[in-house]
C-alpha cells in the first residue's frame, strides 16, 4: 500500500473522466449534450436562460388566461431554476390569489461528450449531476368543487 500515492480532491476539479484517468482536459473540447426531457405536453413551459424573462412570462400567462389550461408546469434546469421559480412567483402575484403554486424538486444526470483536438485522441463522456424545479401553477378551486389528485409535473 506504501507504493500507492492517494490524492485527495481539489475544489473546482473535473470530475473522473469514464474510460482514461490520465486525460488531459486541455486537449479535448467538451460538448454538452441536452439533457433529457419530460415528455412535451401542451401545457410544459421549460424555462431557460437564453429567451427573454418578459417573453416567457407572457407565454406563460396566456396559457393561464385563454381559458385553455386550469394548470400549467414550469420546468428549470440549473441556472435557470431562479428564473422559473421568479416566473412561477410573478404568476401568483398578479393572479390575486386565484393561483396556488406547488414545487417539487429533482436531479438529473446530464452527459458531456469529450472530443480529442489532436487525431490521435480517443473520445470520452463524462456524467454529472444538475438540479431541477418543476413548479405546478394551478387555479384555485370554488368551494364545493372537487380537486383532481394527478400531478401533471410528473
Amino acid at each position: 500500500m506504501a507504493d500507492r500515492a492517494t490524492v485527495a480532491p481539489q475544489l473546482g476539479s473535473q470530475p473522473a473522466l469514464e474510460g482514461a484517468a490520465d486525460m488531459d482536459p486541455v486537449e479535448y473540447t467538451l460538448r454538452k449534450r441536452l439533457p433529457r426531457k419530460l415528455p412535451r405536453r401542451k401545457n410544459d413551459v421549460y424555462v431557460n436562460m437564453k429567451t427573454d424573462f418578459r417573453a416567457q412570462l407572457g407565454r406563460c400567462q396566456k396559457m393561464l388566461e385563454s381559458g385553455g389550461f386550469r394548470e400549467i408546469c414550469i420546468h428549470g434546469l440549473g441556472l435557470a431554476i431562479n428564473r422559473a421559480i421568479n416566473i412561477a412567483l410573478q404568476l401568483q402575484a398578479a393572479g390575486f390569489g386565484a393561483l396556488q403554486l406547488a414545487a417539487n424538486t429533482s436531479t438529473v444526470e446530464l452527459v458531456d461528450d469529450l472530443e480529442p483536438e489532436l487525431e490521435e485522441g480517443e473520445s470520452a463522456t463524462r456524467t454529472r449531476n444538475n438540479s431541477a424545479i418543476h413548479i405546478r401553477v394551478f387555479l384555485v378551486l370554488p368551494q364545493g368543487e372537487k380537486a383532481e389528485a394527478v400531478n401533471p409535473c410528473n
